[in-house]
């Protein structure tokens, strides 16, 4: 039996590592030539969706802001109405 020398080695871990490749991609339907496009098009989505998220969470906190403002300015104005002062 013959000793492989590391450039036979690493040819060989090459090709098994494209084959593995190219059936993972395979598997979730990367195969055809539009792949690249596709996942062009799913980062693009979920940039996307990132972006809705960060803006609902600061329309929420903007939201959440004036309603308290809101309040306390009530409070503030019925105390004085009521004639209570500071």
């Amino acid at each position: 039996m013959s000793e492989l020398t590391p450039s036979e080695i690493e040819q060989i871990i090459e090709r098994a590592a494209e084959r593995g490749a190219i059936k993972a991609l395979h598997s979730v339907g990367l195969q055809d030539n539009d792949a690249a496009h596709d996942v062009a098009e799913l980062r693009s989505l979920l940039l996307a969706w990132r972006t809705v998220r960060m803006s609902m969470i600061k329309t929420a906190a903007n939201m959440f802001t004036a309603f308290l403002l809101g309040a306390l300015a009530l409070g503030a104005g019925l105390k004085f109405w009521k004639g209570e002062g500071p």
